[in-house]
This record gives structure tokens, C-alpha cells and sequence, in this order.
């Protein structure tokens, strides 16, 4: 198994609870964006942190091996398994606002 797919099911199962309330929201999200979009940002600010730190230790661990050219690739395949599972996580942070009503303004000639 190639170290950045180690790295994702270490992630995955160190913090199973987390992430399978997570896919839960997540595919409620992917259903109804609009009804889920605040609780899917709160609960995605966590998972995209947890995200964030395994990332950085698998690239950390390449750079102390001497490979640190070879991060930024390992950085993108690692991502690319997150977004494999996670398909809509580049959707946490999406401020929905509602539409404004369209209101035309009378003008007054006189």
C-alpha cells in the first residue's frame, strides 16, 4: 500500500466516529445544499482541520526522508483520496445567502 493511502485509512479510522457522522451530513448536503450548508460548514471546519494535520504529518515524514521535492505531489494524492470519499468537501465554507425578493422602485415624475 503506497504511504499517502496508509496515511488516509490511518486517518479514517483513528477518527472513525468523526468522519461517519460526516458522510452522513455529507450526503444529506449533497442532496439539499441550501437546508445543510450551515451545519455542513460547522462540521466541516472540524473534518477539514483533522484533514489538514495528516496531510501535513505524511508530508512532514517525506521531507524528513529527504524527499521533499516529491510533497507537493504526495500533498495532491492524499487530497485526491479525501476527495474521492468526500466529493463536495470543497463546498465547506460556502456562505449561502438568500436571494433578495425582486423589487421594482416607482418613480416618482411629479
Amino acid at each position: 500500500m503506497t504511504k499517502y493511502k496508509e496515511y488516509f485509512k490511518r486517518m479514517l479510522e483513528a477518527n472513525k466516529e468523526l468522519f461517519d457522522s460526516f458522510k452522513k451530513l455529507h450526503d444529506q448536503y449533497a442532496l439539499d445544499e441550501e437546508k445543510w450548508q450551515d451545519k455542513f460548514n460547522q462540521e466541516g471546519e472540524k473534518v477539514l482541520t483533522l484533514i489538514h494535520e495528516w496531510e501535513n504529518k505524511l508530508c512532514n515524514q517525506s521531507e524528513k526522508a529527504g524527499y521533499g521535492n516529491y510533497t507537493t505531489n504526495l500533498a495532491e494524492k492524499f487530497q485526491a483520496e479525501v476527495k474521492r470519499l468526500f466529493p463536495m468537501i470543497d463546498h465547506i465554507g460556502i456562505i449561502a445567502k438568500k436571494p433578495s425578493p425582486f423589487v421594482l422602485k416607482k418613480i416618482n415624475l411629479s
